[in-house]
């Protein structure tokens, strides 16, 4: 319900407006007192003590993968017009890193592990579609300092990269922009299981930029009365000319300015007109401040501090997007290396086989074997080729998985295509295994995990909705205060009869009048308190049963609530996960020393049978017998080995140590260009098939 107030007394109005503005923002603010003592979050009578959170460290300070800062607006210097044209965002790059062609030669790619990330930084494609997510965060920094709304980012995880993965080789598309999926920090509904349906409740800002507004209007109306009483004529002719101009702009303490000039130029053929043409012209400014809904910076500056808090959120995700794809570049590396040796394994077997059907041949043929055993042997080499083809197959999909991963452009016409993928590095397991105990992982976990920040910075975020919700609760009281003037000026009227000197004027009962001479009269006027408008008004609202604020200050309670569950939770995920990852590594490691044993063993069991054969004390076949053994046990230190380095590669990502742990620099992986090459500890030279020793047996002397 408005009240409106004009005071005609200047002092009352005066003390009356310093009594308002000073006592209803000290109630206000002891509304908002309640708000600041968050997460402690009283509801009618009802206290809810949360306790306190770990803090999180600060993010680091990454630079702007397209060199500009999109959380600053264009200037107006030197380009007046700057903030009305549109900005250009430069086209991707779909080119190579120069690396890659360093590389390739003679139709091989010879990759360590180390040049595999570095290209990977570089060119892997999920990398390159996280990393706009950064300027994309930075326009709602500029968004919400105009007084916006955040329209949030898809923070979550870009996985469109396939290989690397125990799910299989397809990578999967999230449902966001650029095929990112959901994360925290107003990155979509939805995540985590929560919907984050309240995260701008509570009243909205005014527009914090100034708007300037004109209107500039020619107009020529005319008019048939029914009478001429009022007007002189039966047909009223008007020319109009309007200028009008206004300026508004809102503040973060609720405060509202605005300032309107009007100008008005009329000539008619109104025959009682005093003024001909009249010239008009008012100005009115008028602040606003609202006194318990919408006031002060924490409420109307909340969206800011809600879009920065979204932008480290979308730095940890980047964090996060590049620990998890240069995993995923490790373990595609240590597939492809495992399926070189799976390769050899097979070679030998079929080998094998071929060897003993010709062997079965040659006695069939002389009578000291049955010919039945020419079919087995066929059915075995028969086997063999098909594990023969499929292991050709799978390294051939795991060259191209690497391809894939550390490139931007791969056509199906080029060098680089046709080209094999040779790994230059194998893992070496430590004489011992180093590693912090599993409270010390946790730990580290817990201070550095790119998705425990998040949802740590999530739930401030939340805390500032839910002030936001609580003011919402409020009445909105609005404080007005206002002054304005209005002037007259123009020529005096050559029509109306009234005037001395016209037409028609009766001497004896005429009116004499002389002009105002002008605009710059009636301007004058404005400052003259000839014709001042001011002053003060009060204007209240009250919803009387208020349902649907409650129901969404209620509501973001139950999810900030629901959230810190949440919280709890993962870090109970984290702590089983890390404690899995260190059993993994231990078990594997475990693996690696029985898979060791086992291949001296092998390595032993032909020695001796060659000796023995090249005594006639053994057979041929089983020296071969004793040779294939001994490849399936290479193969299997191999993937044992390849398997303690997965599980290696699995903790550090588990406890946010990938980066550190490689000497990977975060903000080289921004700009897409490495200038730090990674380093990845426990690696050794290596030669596809170079540790098996020769297929063929010695003959006996």
């Amino acid at each position: 319900m408005p009240v409106i107030g004009i005071l005609r007394e200047p002092n009352k109005c005066l003390a009356l407006s310093l009594c308002l503005l000073l006592s209803m923002p000290m109630v206000a603010q002891q509304g908002g007192n309640a708000q600041q003592t968050s997460p402690a979050l009283s509801t009618q009578g009802a206290t809810v003590q949360t306790a306190p959170m770990p803090a999180s460290p600060g993010p680091e300070k990454l630079p702007s993968p397209t060199a500009v800062d999109y959380s600053k607006p264009a200037r107006h210097f030197p380009n007046p017009i700057a903030p009305y044209v549109p900005r250009r965002v430069p086209p991707p790059n779909f080119a190579n890193a120069p690396k890659i062609q360093e590389l390739l030669r003679n139709g091989k790619i010879m990759l360590s592990m180390n040049d595999a990330i570095a290209l990977a930084l570089a060119d892997n494609l999920d990398i390159a579609i996280a990393r706009f997510n950064l300027p994309i965060a930075d326009t709602d920094v500029l968004l919400t300092s105009a007084g916006g709304s955040p329209r949030g980012v898809n923070a979550g995880l870009v996985s469109g990269t396939p290989g690397g993965a125990p799910g299989g080789p397809a990578g999967s598309q999230g449902s966001g922009a650029g095929g990112t999926s959901a994360g925290a920090g107003g990155a979509g509904a939805g995540a985590s299981g929560l919907v984050l349906s309240t995260s701008g409740a509570g009243p909205l800002p005014d527009n914090f930029d100034p708007l300037l507004t004109g209107t500039m209007q020619l107009e020529h109306a005319v008019f048939p009365l029914s009478n001429i009483i009022t007007t002189g004529t039966n047909q009223l002719q008007q020319n109009t000319a309007t200028a009008n101009f206004g300026y508004s702009q809102g503040f973060s303490t609720g405060t509202n300015l605005s300032v309107t000039f009007n100008n008005n130029r009329q000539i008619s053929n109104n025959r009682f007109n005093f003024l001909n043409p009249t010239l008009s012209s008012n100005f009115r400014a008028s602040v606003r401040q609202h006194l318990l809904q919408g006031f002060g910076p924490r409420i109307n500056g909340r969206f800011i501090v809600q879009a920065k808090n979204n932008k480290k959120i979308t730095e940890e995700a980047f964090r996060l997007q590049v620990t998890v794809t240069v995993s995923q570049i490790q373990n595609i590396y240590w597939d492809l290396v495992n399926a070189y040796e799976d390769l050899k394994v097979k070679e030998r077997s079929l080998a094998l086989a071929q060897k003993t059907l010709a062997d079965n041949k040659k006695q069939v043929e002389i009578g000291t074997l049955a010919p039945i055993e020419i079919v087995r042997a066929q059915s075995t080499v028969a086997q063999n080729q098909q594990d023969l083809l499929i292991s050709q197959t799978t390294l051939q999909l795991q060259q191209l998985l690497m391809k894939n991963a550390i490139t931007r452009n791969l056509p199906n016409d080029s060098d680089l295509m046709r080209a094999d993928v040779i790994p230059t590095d194998t893992i070496q397991v430590p004489e011992q295994e180093n590693l912090p105990s599993a409270q010390e992982l946790i730990q580290e976990a817990l201070t550095s995990r790119p998705d425990y920040i998040q949802a740590k910075i999530n739930l401030k975020n939340s805390e500032i909705g839910i002030r936001g919700a609580n003011n919402g609760l409020l009445p909105t009281l609005d404080l007005i205060g206002f002054y304005g003037a209005s002037g007259q000026g123009g020529l005096a009227s050559l029509i109306n009869p009234s005037i001395c000197g016209n037409p028609g004027a009766n001497p004896l009962n005429c009116t004499p009048f002389a002009s105002s001479d002008g605009f710059g009269t009636a301007f004058g006027n404005l400052f003259n308190s000839s014709g001042p408008d001011k002053g003060v008004a009060l204007s209240l609202i009250i919803p009387i049963r208020n349902r649907q604020a409650q129901a969404v200050q209620i509501r973001s309670q139950l999810e900030y609530t629901q959230a810190r569950l949440r919280l709890k939770q993962l870090e109970n995920q984290i702590g089983i996960t890390v404690r899995n990852d260190q059993f993994a590594v231990q078990q594997n490691r475990a693996r690696v020393a029985a898979a060791q044993q086992a291949r001296e063993l092998a390595a032993q069991s032909l020695d001796a049978e060659q000796k023995k054969y090249a005594l006639g004390a053994s057979t041929y076949i089983l020296v071969l017998q004793a040779q294939r053994d001994l490849a399936q046990a290479e193969s299997n230190l191999v993937a044992s080995m390849t398997a303690y380095a997965k599980s290696r590669v699995t903790l550090d990502q588990d406890t946010a140590q990938t980066l550190d742990h490689n000497n990977i620099s975060l903000q080289d992986a921004v700009v897409g260009q490495v200038t730090t090459q990674p380093s990845v500890p426990g690696l050794k030279p290596y030669t596809p098939g170079q540790e098996l020793p020769p297929l063929q047996p010695q003959p006996p002397q």
